[in-house]
C-alpha cells in the first residue's frame, strides 16, 4: 500500500471538515451547505464512511484528497504530499497548509426583528419565578442588552439577542410550545437569523472571562451566577443557542485569549457540542474548561441537567459542597 494510500485510509472527511472549522456538522445532518461556495440550499453530501463527497448543486464530487486539495487550495501534487504528512503516515517535506478562501459571497442580510421591548418590574419578576432566577440576575441580562420582551404570535414572549441582531432566539412567558413551527417546540430561533452566532459575545470581547452557555434559559441562569458571586465586572455571558452549532467563524476570533468555561448540558448532544467548541475555542488560544454537572440533585430530588436547573439547588446539598459556592471561574 502506497503512503498515499495509507493516508486515505487513516483519515475521512469528517476529520477534514472538523479540523479547517467549516460551519455545520455533516455527521449530524447531511446534506449540509459546501465549504467551497456560497450555499443558501444545503447541497453537499458526505458518505457515511466519510470517504467520498459530492456537491449536488455544481456536480462536483471526489475523495477524501480532493477534499483535502478543495481546501487547502494547493495544487494536485502539493495537496498530496500535504495531506500524506497531515494523515501522519508518510515522510514527506513540510509544506505549509494555507486556510481555504471560498468564492467570495455577498454579505449575509440581518434579519428583521419583531418591535421588542425592555423588561419592566413586573415582567422580570413574573420570568424570575417562572424559571426560578434572581430577578436580580436578570436586570443585569436586560442592562447588558440580551433581554428582551415582545408579542409573538399573540402571545407574550422572552427574547435574547445581542447589539448585533443577527441572531435571536424566543420563549413563550407560559412555557408552552410554538404550535405555528413544523415541529413544535419550545425555543424560536426567529426567521433569517444566524444560529451560529452566539449572543452575547460582542460585548464579552471587554470582559476576560466568558461563561459559554447553551440555550437561552442558561444564558440567564449564567447572570443569576455571575450577580449571585459579584462577578459583574469581569464576567461576560454568551450563549450557542444550539448544540448542533459551531461557533460562527466571525465570532470566534473575539475569543482569544479569553478564559471561557462551558456549562454543557447533561445529554449526548451537550458533550458532543462542548468537545466540539473547545477544540473551537483552543484553535484560537482560549483557556477552556467545562463545568461538571453530573450528579448534582434539584430541591425535587432529580439531578441537574443544565446550569438553570442549578438554581434549584438543595440547601443541604450546597453546605456541602464547597465547589458549589463559586462556579464561575
Amino acid at each position: 500500500m502506497t503512503a498515499l494510500e495509507q493516508a486515505k485510509s487513516a483519515v475521512t472527511i469528517f476529520d477534514l471538515w472538523q479540523h479547517f472549522g467549516f460551519d455545520g456538522d455533516p455527521q449530524r445532518r447531511n446534506p449540509v451547505s459546501s465549504p467551497f461556495r456560497p450555499d443558501r440550499n444545503p447541497s453537499f453530501s458526505i458518505t457515511r464512511d466519510g470517504k467520498l463527497f459530492h456537491d449536488f448543486a455544481t456536480g462536483d464530487k471526489g475523495d477524501v484528497v480532493t477534499f483535502w486539495t478543495r481546501a487547502t487550495g494547493l495544487p494536485v501534487s502539493e495537496a498530496c504530499k500535504s495531506f500524506i504528512q497531515f494523515a501522519g503516515t508518510g515522510h514527506s517535506a513540510t509544506i505549509p497548509i494555507t486556510r481555504p478562501v471560498p468564492a467570495p459571497a455577498a454579505p449575509r442580510e440581518k434579519p428583521s426583528l419583531p418591535p421588542m421591548q425592555r423588561g419592566d418590574a413586573k415582567r422580570l419578576q413574573v420570568l424570575a419565578s417562572f424559571r426560578k432566577l434572581s430577578v436580580e440576575g436578570l436586570q443585569l441580562a436586560t442592562e447588558r442588552g440580551l433581554l428582551w420582551f415582545a408579542m409573538l404570535h399573540n402571545l407574550s414572549a422572552w427574547i435574547v439577542t445581542d447589539a448585533e441582531r443577527v441572531n435571536a432566539q424566543a420563549r413563550r412567558m407560559d412555557g408552552g410550545l410554538w404550535q405555528h413551527l413544523n415541529e413544535p417546540a419550545k425555543a424560536w430561533t426567529l426567521p433569517g437569523c444566524w444560529a451560529s452566532w452566539p449572543i452575547g459575545m460582542t460585548a464579552a470581547k471587554d470582559y476576560p472571562v466568558i461563561v459559554l452557555v447553551e440555550g437561552a434559559p442558561d444564558l440567564l441562569a449564567a447572570h443569576h451566577f455571575i450577580y449571585a458571586e459579584s462577578r459583574e465586572r469581569d464576567v461576560a455571558a454568551v450563549c450557542v443557542t444550539g448544540a448542533s452549532n459551531r461557533i460562527h467563524a466571525d465570532a470566534l476570533p473575539l475569543f482569544a485569549g479569553k478564559r471561557v468555561r462551558i456549562f454543557p448540558h447533561l445529554d449526548v448532544a451537550g458533550q458532543d457540542a462542548a468537545l466540539r467548541w473547545t477544540a473551537q475555542l483552543e484553535s484560537v488560544n482560549a483557556t477552556v474548561d467545562c463545568f461538571d454537572l453530573r450528579n448534582i440533585p434539584t430541591t425535587s430530588g432529580q439531578p441537574v441537567k443544565d446550569l438553570n436547573d442549578l438554581t434549584s439547588l438543595d440547601a443541604d446539598i450546597f453546605e456541602r459542597d464547597r465547589e458549589l459556592w463559586s462556579v464561575l471561574p
